[in-house]
Parts: structure tokens; C-alpha cells; sequence
């Protein structure tokens, strides 16, 4: 199912659902009476054809704007709404991909593969019962597919896990991670270890950099440290407020960094390149620190140990991915357990609900991990008032902060991705008259160079993770600021790293969605 169809499946999907056929009938009707000549039609193909390349080249975005063309002259396509959904979901637009794929079927029910596409961006977005039942009209007129029928039988177990949890859970008394792990001095650390120690009197230096090595080299930090780190920072994060303001001192400047997703060996590269933290050099990592990438935790555990040394001079706003939700489904959760224990992923689900949802360097550049807002009027002293201490939802402020994105043309759109809103020049613009800024940096979205520039100059895009998850291609980026508040951009490639593939930790049910 992984193939970029040519044709139309003509396999039927004989119990096609009443209720979904009824909600999408409009589609069907709508494009209907759309006359398409021959003429058309072959344009369409051709168009179609110079997609499905670009598809194979990994040029996503140029193949969602040809698929699109390819649409415009003939409508009546399934295919093209199905190729162009699998472009989606490779971009990460899984509500556009979903909406897509029931164009597909709304066109022609019988079209398997777009059940496919469906049930993909459905898992990817953690909605179990709606890709077990896609997953469910695949396997059932082909039964031979071996992939639909792991990625069933993966979504129906960790459903099964997800509602058994929450079944145990309803009358549990819940407990902080901090008091599950006790005493954390009375943790004894074995003779036969072999890394860097904490010592009593706090973290050093040489401490970080050892412990960089000893994760280069894959080893593991033993777990007395690895919490005493970790409840080190989480009161960092608790005490510090939901915007941050970070000044820039003369003879200091401060790296923003966009994503990094698990790319251990690329965030070395950025150490190397750029210099270590220190007080006056100075970074600021802008979410998204963990899954996908299968180093995830070695990434948050640099991070952490660096902000427990430099507490005014290293800093992190919260990304999408800083969520259980997300972690549950792309690889950090799994990671940890692997790595260390339950009650280890606990304590650091608690640190990500305490980490703060942006910085404001100099008082002129807000960062922020993904966007703008569904509404105009929003306020710097509103965002600073977000209840900050808890998953995000799906909706309201702290959503969009994580989720939206920038669009080119005005005004603001329904998002690609399912949550929070596509935002026009002219949202971004308002935005920053309305609070005295003169930009914006956000992450959130793989750039080919590393970084974009939009929205005339008020809206900067900065990706760090390159060759994101070992097949896009892509550069990273990070910027430097210095006290004048200029911005340079620095380009890198990515680095070789040991043969663990990305999505290591997530399980069978997302093997294929790279």
C-alpha cells in the first residue's frame, strides 16, 4: 500500500459505512456534474505523472502543488486525491491527508487504497478506533496485505493498552512521578558503571561534556543522575514563568534552534559548530527535542543537564511533541521505557507540562514552536497568562502556540494538520504592531534549507534536525542573535550516526510512515 497508485483499485469495499457515506455524499455530488473533456483528462495524467516523480524525488511540497494542478483539470480523479493525500502525510498534514482521502472514497467507495491513506493519518494522530476501522475494510478485500494487516493488529493492541490504562486509571489516586521514585540519594550507582558521576556539589562543565561523550558512545547515564537532573530542571521550569524574557548582554549572543526530533549526532554537530553553552554563548531550543528520532532521550538528557548548568543561559519553549499524546505514538515514550522505566517517562511528562510556551529575546523576537492564533486581539500579558501545567488539548491558545502554521495568502485557513489554524502576512503583521515585536521565529516544519523567511520578514521558520528522519534531505539551521538583535543564519548537513533507524521506539504500527 506504500506505492503511488497510477490507476484506480477497482477492489470493492463492500460494507462501506452508511453514516460516512451520507457526511461525504456532497463531495460526490458537488463534482459530479463537472464536465471533463479528453482533452483534460490527459493533461491531468500528464501533470500526474510529473507528481508522482517529484513524490519519488522526496520533493513533497512540489508534489502536493502538482497534484493539485493535476486535480484542476479532472476533478473525477480518486488517485490524484490519494496520491496527493500520501504527499500529505509524508509532509505531516494529516488533516489534509484525511480530507483527501474521503474525497477518494466519497468519488468512488470501492477505492481501497485511500481507505489506507485515511487509517495513516488517523494513527498518526492518535485516533485509534477510526484507523482500526480503516485498517479493518483494507484488510478485509485484501486479506494478503501484510502491512495492513501489522498495522491492524498494531492499532487494535495499543487501543486494547490505551483503554485498559484509562479503565485502571479512573479510580487511581494519582501520584507525581516525584513521589513514585522516592529517595533519590539512596539509589545506589554500581561498581561496574562506567560514566561520568554527579557529584553532591552540583553540576560542572566537565560533568556535560563527559556526559556527552558517554551518550556519543551509546552508553547510558546511570539512573541516580538521570533524576537527579531531571528534578533539578523540572523546579527550574516550575518556577520560571510561561513567557520567558531572554536579554541579550554585550559579548553574548544566543542560537535559536528549530527541531531537533531525536537527532543526537546532528545536535553534536550544532555543539561542534557553534560552541557549547555557556553564559555567553548562549541557546535556545525551540521544541520538538524528542521522537521520530531514536536518540530522543539522549537529546532531552543534554539539554536538561545543560539548563541545571546554565539556567540563564540555556532555554527551551515547549513543542507539539511535548505532549503524551504524541510521545505515546512517535517513539519517546517507548524510548524511555527501553532505555530506563515507566515512572522515568512520568517524570518527564511532567517536565514538558512545566516548560515554558515561548521566550521573548530582547524584547523584539517572540519564539514560539509553532504559531499564531484562530483570533485577532491576542496579547502578549493574555499569553503570559495561559494555564501552561497541563496537556494542551485541542483547542485555545496553548493549542495554536504548538500546532498552527504560517500560510502565504491573508487572512487565516483551516489547518493541514488537523489542529490549530493556518495564519496569513497580515495575522503576522497585526500581531506584531499589537505587541511592539518585530518578528517571529517558530519551528515546527521540515524547510529544505533549514529555514524560510515569510510573511514580509515577520515570520522566520527554523528547522534543525537534517536529513530529517534519515530520508527527507532537508538541511538544519539555526540562527544566531547577538545584542544588536540581527539575525544570522547558519546552514549544516547531517551527520552520520550509529545504525538505529529513526522510529526505532514506536513499534510496528508506524514502520512505513517516514
Amino acid at each position: 500500500m506504500a506505492d503511488i497508485e497510477s490507476k484506480s483499485d477497482t477492489t470493492a469495499v463492500e460494507d462501506f459505512d452508511a453514516d460516512l457515506a451520507a457526511e461525504q455524499a456532497h463531495v460526490a455530488k458537488d463534482i459530479a456534474p463537472l464536465e471533463v473533456t479528453d482533452e483534460d483528462r490527459a493533461k491531468a495524467e500528464e501533470i500526474k505523472d510529473a507528481a508522482n516523480k517529484c513524490f519519488a524525488a522526496k520533493k513533497y511540497d512540489e508534489a502536493i502543488e502538482l497534484y493539485t494542478a493535476a486535480i484542476s483539470f479532472n476533478p473525477k480523479a480518486p488517485a490524484y486525491y490519494s496520491n496527493r493525500a500520501f504527499a500529505y502525510i509524508r509532509s505531516e498534514f494529516y488533516g489534509a491527508a484525511i480530507q483527501d482521502a474521503e474525497t477518494a472514497i466519497a468519488l468512488d467507495p470501492k477505492f481501497i487504497k485511500a481507505y489506507y491513506r485515511r487509517a495513516v493519518g488517523h494513527m498518526a494522530m492518535g485516533k485509534l478506533k477510526e484507523a482500526v476501522k480503516d485498517f479493518k475494510a483494507v484488510v478485509k478485500v485484501a486479506p494478503r496485505d501484510a502491512d495492513a494487516k501489522t498495522k491492524l493488529s498494531e492499532c487494535e493492541k495499543e487501543l486494547k493498552r490505551r483503554l485498559f490504562e484509562n479503565a485502571i486509571s479512573f479510580n487511581e489516586v494519582k501520584k507525581s512521578a516525584v513521589e513514585l521514585i522516592g529517595d533519590v540519594e539512596s539509589i545506589a550507582v554500581e561498581a561496574s558503571y562506567d560514566g561520568p558521576h554527579l557529584a553532591d556539589t552540583g553540576i560542572t562543565a566537565e560533568f556535560c561534556q563527559d556526559l556527552l561523550k558517554h551518550m556519543e558512545a551509546q552508553k547510558k547515564l546511570h539512573r541516580k543522575y538521570v533524576y537527579k537532573i531531571m528534578l533539578a530542571t523540572k523546579a527550574i521550569f516550575e518556577n520560571s514563568p510561561t513567557i520567558v524574557d531572554i536579554p541579550v548582554p554585550e559579548g553574548s549572543k544566543i542560537t535559536v534552534c528549530g527541531d531537533i526530533h531525536g537527532q543526537y549526532y546532528d545536535l553534536l554537530n550544532i555543539f561542534k559548530m557553534n560552541g557549547l553553552p555557556s553564559e555567553t554563548n548562549m541557546y535556545l531550543f525551540n521544541g520538538d527535542f524528542v521522537d521520530r528520532g531514536s536518540f530522543s532521550v539522549e537529546c532531552i538528557l543534554a539539554l536538561l543537564a545543560f539548563k541545571m548548568l546554565y539556567p540563564n543561559a540555556l532555554f527551551l519553549s515547549r513543542g507539539n511533541h511535548e505532549t503524551d499524546d504524541m510521545n505515546k505514538v512517535y517513539g519517546f515514550e517507548g524510548e524511555v521505557k527501553a532505555k530506563y522505566s515507566d515512572v522515568m517517562f512520568k517524570l518527564f511528562s511532567e517536565i514538558f507540562n512545566a516548560v515554558p510556551l515561548g521566550n521573548l529575546i530582547g524584547e523584539k523576537i517572540l519564539v514560539i514552536h509553532g504559531g499564531l492564533f484562530s483570533r485577532d486581539g491576542v496579547t502578549m500579558d493574555e499569553i503570559r497568562k495561559i494555564d501552561r501545567f497541563k496537556q494542551p488539548g485541542n483547542e485555545g491558545l496553548m493549542c495554536e502556540i504548538l500546532w498552527s502554521d504560517p500560510q502565504p495568502f491573508p487572512g487565516r485557513g483551516r489547518s493541514k494538520r488537523g489542529v490549530g489554524v493556518q495564519f496569513g502576512p497580515d495575522v503576522t503583521e497585526a500581531f506584531c504592531k499589537e505587541n511592539g515585536l518585530d518578528v517571529i521565529i517558530r519551528s515546527h516544519e521540515v524547510k529544505h534549507d533549514g529555514y524560510e523567511v515569510a510573511h514580509n520578514g515577520r515570520c522566520i521558520t527554523i528547522f534543525s534536525a537534517p536529513n530529517y528522519c534519515d530520508n527527507v534531505g532537508n538541511r538544519g539551521a539555526f540562527i544566531n542573535i547577538g545584542p544588536d538583535l540581527k539575525l544570522n543564519y547558519k546552514q549544516f548537513e547531517a551527520v552520520a550516526h550509529p545504525n538505529v533507524k529513526a522510529m526505532q521506539y514506536a513499534g510496528n504500527m508506524f514502520s512505513g510512515m517516514l
